[in-house]
């Protein structure tokens, strides 16, 4: 596996943050491992970082580097490997109505409206559901590699978005929303689904679904999805959970 040491150090150096309030784990404080400058992390670099537990929101890449604390483990899906559960091939059929378009970055007021409507839902008083037009688009839509946005339609409705970058191994999933005011449509599983099919389509070996940490319901969905691999003491391997 490529190190640290093993990237052109001449034009990337690594900062470490100060402490500040773990967004996952009540009481605990966090670090971040910051990856700089911005402009020289292209896709090539950036498929390298990736694969060593980096991921990026905006312009900033970064990993989790806290001084006490091996909580968030980066995972990922080995889409040969993937068999659906039987609630997923249900939430699969369910959503096949679904039309889905591929969409170069670019801010559409359609899918604000949607981001807003889905942050005020699930994630009311985190800060995001304040997000104006400014922030909503330094989160989503600069990128310095290979990214898209995925919408997804039902008769023309607008149900759900998703940002996806594509680096040289796999897919990595960096965000989705959808409506809110469906919540047993699964959307979610669906949008997982179909992110490994595209990665078969391309042939490309993996789905990249960020961080996991055990203590965490919000990301107890990840483990779903089996086999699931981690990043674990510096190499991939099948994460065993229960």
């Amino acid at each position: 596996m490529t190190s640290l040491r093993d990237l052109p150090l001449g034009r990337i150096q690594f900062f470490l943050t100060p402490p500040y309030p773990c967004s996952y784990l009540t009481e605990r404080q966090a670090r971040s491992l910051v990856a700089a400058p911005t402009e020289a992390i292209d896709g090539a670099v950036y498929s390298e970082l990736i694969n060593m537990g980096f991921r990026r929101s905006g312009y900033h890449t970064y990993r989790p580097h806290c001084d006490a604390c091996k909580a968030c483990v980066p995972v990922r899906i080995p889409v040969d490997e993937f068999v659906p559960n039987r609630s997923q091939r249900r939430t699969w059929e369910r959503n096949r109505h679904l039309t889905t378009d591929i969409l170069e970055l670019g801010f559409h007021d359609e899918h604000y409206d949607l981001y807003r409507r889905y942050q005020v839902s699930r994630h009311a008083g985190g800060g995001m559901d304040q997000d104006d037009r400014e922030q909503y688009s330094q989160f989503l839509l600069q990128s310095s590699v290979d990214s898209f946005l995925a919408e997804f339609r039902a008769d023309g409705e607008l149900r759900m978005v998703s940002l996806v970058d594509r680096v040289r191994q796999g897919l990595s999933a960096v965000y989705t929303f959808f409506d809110p005011a469906q919540p047993q449509a699964g959307y979610g599983v669906y949008n997982v689904l179909w992110q490994i099919g595209l990665c078969r389509e391309l042939e490309l070996p993996y789905l990249y679904l960020g961080y996991w940490i055990a203590e965490t319901r919000k990301m107890s969905y990840k483990t779903n999805y089996r086999p699931l691999h981690g990043l674990v003491n510096g190499a991939w391997q099948p994460l065993e959970t229960s």
